[in-house]
Order: structure tokens, then C-alpha cells, then sequence
């Protein structure tokens, strides 16, 4: 159905990542007490199965935080982000100490690792709701450290078959000339995507 979308289809979606991206940011900033700056983010729709070579590939070990959507169109996200990227976003945007050791977090590392991928999460969906006037809250997230390919599968245990489309939002933390990219992943229901748009007011096919 959304193999072709029109470019006005994908402003329309480029539109809800950025508003997003901005209520991500203020949201941050308030946190860290600090300015946080983010890049617009790229947005594209692709295929489920491309998510893992998106973010290094299925054995590629990666941070991910994982929520479930509820409501008026239902559906999975997640934020994933490799632990390179994870430390670089600790040390230069939350200002903590970090250790050497790349793969290894302490407790209070993976809290603030938790509680930036909930705002994310939080306020890209918000964004969309907003745009769509759906209903659509956010479940607890949960954070998990594993392959690419084990958190996906995860989630397709955990909650039944999922959508064959995603919707991807890169987003791109700045702070001077250094920039940490992360990779949010919407991936709606299969009867979701079809209300999402039909609500955005773009018809489809």
C-alpha cells in the first residue's frame, strides 16, 4: 500500500518527526538543565525486515528502549541506539563521567539512558497524536541491551505479528560540532497505518 508515497505524504510525516524532534529537545533540555539541540530528523517509511541493517545488522549489539502504543492505532516502538553512540549521548549531553570499558553501564548510566529514550519516545508519539487527533498513549518502556535481531524478535514474541512497514525517524543529538545519531522506530499494527494516514487526511489506496 505505502510502497510509493507521494513527497506531500512524506512532509507529512517529516513534519510529525520534526515537531517531535522539537518537543524531544525542550523536553531534554529541561531535564539536563542545559541546552540540547537536535538535528532535523531524517524520516523515511521502509520494509520491517530493513530495521536491523539500519542499526548495524542483526548481530549488532545495541541499546533499545521498547514500548507498546495503545489506543485508537495501536503498535510497537522503539529507540535504539549502539553503545558507542549511547556513552558519547551520556558523556556529552547528560554530562556524566563515563567508563572506559564500551560495552559496560552502571546503573545510573542505563536510568538516564531509560528515562532520554522515554522522553523521545513520549514526544514523537505525542507529536503524532497531535497531528492525527488519535488517541495513542504510551505503555511503561523497558530497556534492554542485546542483538538487533533478538530485541525485534522480542517483540514480535511478546506482542504478535507486527506491521510490515515502519516508519523511521534518525534523530541526530547536537552539543557544539559533535553529534550522536539514534535511530526511533514506529512500527504500527497492520490495521494501524491505514488510520494513521486516513487521519492525517492523505488517502490511500
Amino acid at each position: 500500500m505505502f510502497e510509493h508515497l507521494a513527497d506531500f505524504q512524506m512532509d507529512v510525516l517529516k513534519e510529525v518527526g520534526n515537531i517531535g524532534a522539537g518537543n524531544a529537545a525542550t523536553a531534554l533540555s529541561k531535564l539536563l538543565d542545559k541546552p540540547v539541540d537536535m538535528q532535523v530528523p531524517k524520516v523515511n517509511l521502509l520494509p520491517f525486515e530493513a530495521i536491523t541493517n539500519i542499526v548495524g545488522g542483526s548481530e549488532q549489539v545495541v541499546i533499545a528502549i521498547f514500548l507498546r502504543v495503545v489506543g485508537d492505532a495501536p503498535g510497537n516502538m522503539f529507540f535504539v541506539i549502539q553503545p558507542a553512540s549511547a556513552k558519547k549521548l551520556l558523556e556529552r549531553i547528560a554530562g556524566l563521567e563515563i567508563e572506559e570499558e564500551e560495552d559496560r553501564f552502571s546503573e545510573m548510566e542505563y536510568s538516564a539512558l531509560h528515562e532520554i529514550g522515554n522522553i523521545l519516545a513520549g514526544s514523537y508519539l505525542s507529536s503524532l497524536a497531535d497531528f492525527t487527533k488519535l488517541s495513542l498513549q504510551p505503555t511503561v518502556p523497558s530497556l534492554a541491551v542485546d542483538m538487533a535481531g533478538a530485541i525485534l524478535s522480542f517483540g514480535l514474541m511478546e506482542y504478535g505479528a507486527m506491521g510490515d512497514r515502519a516508519l523511521l525517524i534518525d534523530t541526530k543529538f547536537l552539543e557544539g560540532q559533535d553529534a550522536v545519531e539514534g535511530h526511533f522506530f514506529l512500527i504500527p499494527d497492520p490495521e494501524s497505518f491505514g488510520k494513521m494516514f486516513a487521519a492525517l487526511g492523505v488517502p490511500v489506496e
